[in-house]
C-alpha cells in the first residue's frame, strides 16, 4: 500500500494499527470485507454527507456481515475502525491534503497507484447515504459546485466517460485523457476534503474552508475564458 502525502499531523491511528487493521480485513474469515484502501474512501463519504451514516451501519458495510462484526476478529477490526474514522475525520477537516491510502496496480515495483477502487468505494458510500446528497440541495450553485468535486472521482472510475459515450457527447483521447487522468488524481484529496467541510458548514459544525482567494493551476481561469488557470493567465507564472 502506498500513501500520496507525508504529514506533520498528529494521527488517531497509529502505523502498526493500521497494519493490523489491513490484515484483518485481508484474512478470508472476512470474505466480503472491504480492503483498507476501500475502507477508507467509504469512510469518506459515509462521514460527509447530509446526515452521516450512523457508525453501526458503517462497519456492517466494511466488514461485510452481521456474523463478521460479531466475531472476535470483528469486534478487534471494528476497534481500528473507529480510530480510522476519528483519524479521517481529522484529516479531512484540515488544511493540509488528505493521505490517501492506495494500492498499486500491479506486482512491479514500479508500477502507478490504482485509484479505482478508492473512487468506487467513497462513491458507494454516497449512494447509499441516509439522505440523498443532491435532493436537499435548492441552490443549483451549490449542486454544480458538488458535482464539480465529485468530477475527479467520476473520471477514475470510468462512470464520467460512461456517461458521456451513453449521451453521445466527445470523451478525450491520447495525451488530453493522460492529462486528465493525472489532474483528477491530484484533485482527489482536495475534493473529498472540500465535500466534507461543505456539509460540515451546512450541517452548522463549521465553515467550508476557501483558498484566501489564491487561484490554483487547476482552478477555472478568473479572467472568464472556461479554461483552467494554468493553461490561461496561469502558463507564464
Amino acid at each position: 500500500m502506498t500513501e500520496t502525502t507525508l504529514t506533520k499531523r498528529q494521527p488517531a491511528i497509529s502505523d502498526d494499527q493500521l497494519d493490523r487493521l489491513e490484515g484483518l480485513l485481508d484474512d478470508p474469515a472476512f470474505d466480503e470485507a472491504m480492503r483498507l484502501d476501500e475502507a477508507q474512501g467509504y469512510l469518506c463519504a459515509a462521514l460527509a454527507g447530509p446526515v452521516p451514516v450512523p457508525e453501526g451501519e458503517w462497519l456492517l458495510e466494511i466488514l461485510g456481515s452481521e456474523a463478521g462484526v460479531a466475531s472476535e476478529a470483528g469486534q478487534e477490526a471494528a476497534a481500528l475502525l473507529r480510530c480510522l474514522a476519528a483519524d479521517i475525520a481529522i484529516q479531512l477537516a484540515d488544511d493540509e491534503p488528505l493521505m490517501l491510502y492506495l494500492y498499486p496496480q500491479g506486482d512491479e515495483d514500479d508500477a502507478p497507484s490504482d485509484y479505482e477502487p478508492w473512487c468506487l468505494a467513497y462513491l458507494h458510500g454516497v449512494d447509499t447515504a441516509v439522505e440523498d446528497w443532491f435532493e436537499g440541495l435548492a441552490d443549483e450553485e451549490e449542486v454544480e459546485w458538488l458535482d464539480e468535486r465529485l468530477f475527479p472521482l467520476m473520471v477514475l472510475t470510468g462512470e464520467a466517460e460512461a456517461a458521456a459515450r451513453e449521451h453521445g457527447e466527445a470523451w478525450p483521447e491520447g495525451e488530453e485523457l493522460a492529462e486528465l487522468l493525472r489532474d483528477s488524481e491530484e484533485e482527489l484529496a482536495r475534493a473529498v476534503s472540500e465535500i466534507f467541510m461543505f456539509w460540515a458548514a451546512k450541517r452548522g459544525h463549521g465553515t467550508i474552508r476557501r483558498n484566501n482567494g489564491k487561484v490554483g493551476r487547476n482552478d477555472p481561469c478568473p479572467c472568464g475564458s472556461g479554461r483552467k488557470y494554468k493553461q490561461c493567465c496561469g502558463a507564464a507564472a
